[in-house]
């Protein structure tokens, strides 16, 4: 096909901002899109948590006109490089200059998060035309930026730039999905005509995300098996019929592994190098490991790693339930790396200090120790109620870390089930969202560990030849990119 012009839109990005898997795939897929010939622009907001010198930005534009409903607000835009990606940053104070990306301190999401990110959306269209970015594909990610579809058809679809753009959207997670009072219509300018049960009105208030989907070409998500799920009433929050209309036109793609940053082979963040030929190195990785997270050094007990958010999604809830049961009836350890909900940062921030030597955490994001965990571990435990892709588990699986996962979404495509006649497989699954469901899993992998550790290293081999490259998702992007100009036409 021939080269074309892409510009994503999103609310976060590697290096530079992120909370979940949404800023790896906006971070690292256009360099992979490049390497295919594409030209990609990615546009993000100006957060104060954006650092001006360290991420190399550059002034571009002082003063550029945004309309909003009837309002022209004023920007700024800056410029920076990542990997070779052209990233333009919409700066406005009013929105963007504050503590966090969606929430406060608190985790009390901003009362004015309609009007912030409609805004970004309708400042990254503006930006195309500005540069004089003419693209065929305009790349929109969850519902922060979901209505640039409807943007594109209502306002700019005789745009001599901007007219002959298909439109895409991928949904990251489907639970979050941007249902705010009508009262903030006016200033989206979407026109009251379209705020309709078929569109963007839901139960009296509009919903970005299901506007979104409408409106859009063509959308995604990001495993085939989350795709699949959201099809359902109970896995589609609300938006299965609007999916299911989309017929042929919605996708599940894998998200990829990023492995420049994430192969022990030339990781330069753990303690020692290590291959599938070679795992001396994950030893001592291990053995580094303990001694940081204050773990009784001994290299004969398994140690279970988890680094997530604190979020009822991700299961953390369940396994704390079924936590101390284990470290009872169980020779193993723990160490813990992340933050979140509050009861959840107490219950993991605290437990070290009933069970010293056997459990660790860290409650904050620290990247070197994420490393080292993905390293130093015998297992990572993903839990989660459901996962559109994850890419712990596929950290994992490079990292010789076996994954003990409830089989959901991208869980369940990338985790193949242990078989302990054969001793194939590349971890081990559970479908019920339980804490018995998680004892017994990790006991059975656990006891695996200790009765059959034969089998455990013929599933790291069989784990760390797992294959989930960009390469791969970037040419099924690029598949979609085709079908959403032809559903354009």
């Amino acid at each position: 096909m021939k080269p074309l012009k892409i510009a994503m839109i999103a609310a976060e990005c590697i290096p530079y901002v992120k909370t979940g898997g949404l800023a790896d795939v906006v971070g690292v897929l256009p360099r992979f899109l490049r390497q295919l010939g594409h030209e990609v622009i990615v546009i993000l907001p100006r957060y104060a948590a954006i650092d001006y010198v360290r991420h190399g930005l550059k002034p571009l534009m002082a003063q550029m006109g945004v309309w909003m409903g009837n309002v022209q607000e004023w920007c700024a835009v800056h410029y920076a490089e990542n990997e070779g990606t052209p990233v333009y940053f919409i700066e406005f104070n009013k929105y963007f200059n504050r503590f966090g990306l969606y929430h406060d301190a608190n985790f009390n999401d901003y009362q004015d998060n309609p009007y912030r990110f409609s805004f970004l959306t309708r400042a990254g269209l503006q930006l195309c035309k500005d540069l004089g970015f003419a693209p065929d594909i305009v790349h929109a990610h969850d519902w922060h930026t979901a209505l640039a579809a409807a943007y594109l058809k209502i306002w700019h679809w005789n745009d001599p730039q901007l007219g002959k753009a298909a439109s895409a959207l991928t949904i990251h997670n489907i639970a979050y999905q941007g249902s705010y009072s009508a009262d903030c219509y006016n200033y989206l300018g979407l026109q009251w005509a379209n705020f309709t049960a078929d569109k963007f009105e839901d139960h009296g208030r509009i919903n970005f995300l299901k506007g979104g989907i409408v409106y859009s070409d063509v959308v995604n998500t990001v495993s085939p098996t989350y795709a699949n799920e959201t099809r359902t009433p109970a896995g589609g929050y609300g938006l299965a019929p609007y999916l299911n209309n989309k017929g042929d036109n919605y996708w599940g793609i894998l998200n990829g592994c990023d492995y420049e940053h994430w192969d022990p082979a030339i990781d330069t963040l753990i303690p020692a190098r290590y291959s599938a030929a070679d795992l001396s190195g994950k030893a001592i990785c291990k053995r580094r490991l303990q001694e940081r997270m204050g773990l009784e050094a001994d290299a004969s007990i398994p140690i279970i790693g988890v680094v997530s958010r604190f979020a009822a999604q991700k299961g953390l809830d369940l396994l704390a339930g079924a936590m101390e049961s284990i470290l009872a009836d169980m020779r193993v350890q723990f160490a813990v790396l992340g933050s979140g909900e509050k009861s959840l940062e107490t219950f993991y921030g605290q437990i070290p200090g009933r069970y010293p030597g056997r459990v660790g955490s860290y409650i904050g994001y620290n990247e070197e120790l994420a490393h080292w965990i993905e390293a130093g571990c015998d297992f990572f435990i993903m839990p989660s109620l459901y996962e559109p892709c994850g890419l712990n588990q596929m950290y994992s699986l490079r990292y010789g870390t076996l994954p003990i996962v409830r089989a959901t979404g991208g869980l369940d495509d990338t985790v193949q089930q242990y078989d302990e006649a054969s001793g194939a497989g590349t971890g081990f699954k559970f479908w019920e969202p339980s804490a018995r469901a998680i004892y017994y899993t990790v006991g059975w992998a656990v006891s695996t560990f200790y009765d059959r550790p034969h089998h455990i290293q013929q599933m790291i081999q069989a784990a760390m030849a797992q294959d989930y490259s960009w390469e791969k998702s970037a040419q099924a992007y690029q598949a979609l990119y085709e079908r959403a100009l032809a559903v354009k036409g």
